[in-house]
């Protein structure tokens, strides 16, 4: 139950750290080049969920790599 508590913890700080920083470096985009744009978000979208398919399919998980990725970093952030 407690990694299940620290799974979801870290998947709910991880999605509101990217929407914040997405929404402060994202520039509006003038009306002529939203339909451009909302194409190209499709596009990169779908092989968004294709590349998620593959991890799952292979048994990756983002969740299992954090650990790892802490462990490797030295103290006081040198990797």
């Amino acid at each position: 139950m407690q990694r299940l508590e620290r799974d979801v913890g870290l998947t709910a700080e991880t999605l509101a750290l990217f929407i914040r920083f997405w929404l402060t470096i994202t520039p509006p985009l003038p009306n002529d080049a939203q339909a451009a744009a909302q194409m190209k978000g499709r596009e990169r979208f779908e092989g968004f969920v294709e590349a998620l398919g593959r991890r799952l399919q292979k048994g990756q998980s983002f969740l299992r790599e954090v650990p790892e990725d802490i462990h490797r970093q030295k103290p006081g952030g040198e990797t």
